[in-house]
């Protein structure tokens, strides 16, 4: 039998039943204990010995037996409730019945304790939380999708998730960039002034047709090749799952807004080229999660935002300017995301570097074969910028088109640097890629 200094936790049970509500004061007392740890039951419940000894064996725990309930007032203990035999008017005996708390069941360390969480000017962000409940290193496949900071009981399945290492998968800005992200969520269809679009030359809304079926298809790569690896992320790190799902719904909501751009002024859709298929292709291939960030997001995606910027400074029309405009911004927080994640896993792995070199070369080697920038798209983005078919202004456009091809290299170079590659890396890496606009 166990002294009084040995009991760690105490509970009046009062009367009542193993099947009557008592187990939901024992599991959660037990939950408070180390392994060995007793947990004291103060009962008037008459047949609850045995049923605490059944249960006892069945989850690995020890019944240590029982013995009367000490009198009031006795240090470390909780009198019993004091129940009434009914049939004759007189207050029921209380036992004191002791559990020591089996290796097998849920460890007590995992518990979080103390946790309250401050909103700071009415906002609880998921900043504050990842800055209460830090990502583990690793993280262990067989607790499932439980939430970090849950206690995990032992004896689950093994999770298919193998982006386990969070150096290669969490970069430490990723809750402030979800963060942001939540609060720069629009609406395509209100947020857009669609119905101040002007009438254009037919040449003018076809090259934009051309131009908005470019970006879309990017745009589907973008959505998809994503979607490829949140299956993948361990929940320990469910920010960057978090974060990549608000990417998908920008992207989703990109498309939806530049097919209905190519669509609302007439022309309809251009050319889908057999150049801009096979490069996003290419990304869609990918399986490593730092190579296909660093493709999809610095590289292609940070190209992307040039892109947009080019399109916002010819746009005809208020609207145009207004669909590029707020999907450039999306794009440039997607840049960011990928910036810091390369960053932070170049910090952490010395052998990075090759590896993403070697992945740009692949995809250059594949793209050997075409030509650079899919003609259809050249010619759109020329007569965008010249705004008409007149020799005169189709000679500036191509000098637009051409300064754009230089202003992605130049700015390439620079966000390269950004994510922490030498100068010379950076160029090299630009100059693979720049026949690619994604």
């Amino acid at each position: 039998m166990s002294t009084e200094s040995t009991i760690a936790v105490a509970i009046d049970a009062g009367d009542l039943p193993m099947g009557g509500g008592l187990m939901a004061l024992v599991r959660p007392a037990l939950l408070l204990l180390e392994p060995g740890g007793v947990l004291a039951i103060n009962s008037c419940h008459d047949s609850l010995q045995d049923d605490l000894s059944v249960w006892c064996r069945i989850k690995q725990h020890e019944y240590l037996g029982h013995e009367p309930a000490p009198m009031a007032g006795a240090s470390g203990t909780t009198e019993g409730s004091g129940c009434h035999d009914s049939s004759v008017g007189k207050p029921k005996p209380t036992v004191r019945h002791l559990i020591r708390r089996g290796d097998l069941s849920v460890p007590q360390g995992s518990r979080e304790t103390n946790m309250r969480l401050e909103a700071v000017n009415g906002r609880l962000s998921a900043e504050a939380v990842l800055s209460a409940v830090p990502m583990p290193e690793t993280a262990d496949p067989r607790t499932g999708f439980a939430p970090r900071g849950a206690q995990v009981e032992p004896g689950g399945p093994r999770y298919p998730f193998d982006l386990l290492d969070r150096n290669h998968v969490a970069p430490p800005e990723v809750a402030k960039l979800y963060d942001q992200a939540v609060e720069s969520q629009w609406d395509g269809n209100r947020d857009i002034p669609w119905h101040k679009l002007p009438m254009h030359s037919p040449d003018l809304e076809r090259a934009i047709g051309q131009v908005f079926t470019f970006l879309a298809e990017n745009e589907l790569s973008a959505l998809y090749v994503p979607s490829r690896f949140v299956s993948r992320i361990h929940p320990a790190y469910a920010e960057v799952a978090m974060f990549l799902s608000t990417q998908m719904a920008d992207e989703a909501r990109h498309i939806d807004v530049f097919l209905k751009r190519a669509r609302s002024g007439g022309a309809g859709l251009g050319v889908s080229s057999v150049t801009t298929s096979q490069s996003l292709l290419s990304l869609l291939e990918l399986t490593d999660f730092t190579e296909a960030t660093f493709l999809l997001s610095v590289l292609g995606e940070g190209t992307f935002v040039d892109l947009l910027r080019f399109i916002e400074d010819h746009a005809p029309d208020d609207v145009t300017a207004e669909v590029v405009s707020r999907a450039r911004n999306d794009e440039a927080r997607h840049v960011h995301f990928g910036l810091v994640h390369v960053r932070h896993a170049l910090a952490n792995d010395p052998g990075l570097y090759q590896r993403l070199e070697n992945a740009v070369r692949r995809r250059a080697a594949v793209m050997a074969a075409n030509s650079g920038v899919p003609e259809p798209l050249q010619d759109g983005l020329t007569i965008l910028a010249a705004g008409s078919t007149t020799y005169r202004d189709i000679a500036r456009g191509h000098d637009e088109f051409r300064a754009l091809l230089d202003e992605m290299h130049t700015n390439r170079i620079k966000r390269l640097e950004h994510a922490g590659f030498t100068s010379a890396q950076a160029n090299t890496l630009s100059e693979l890629h720049t026949p690619n606009f994604m």
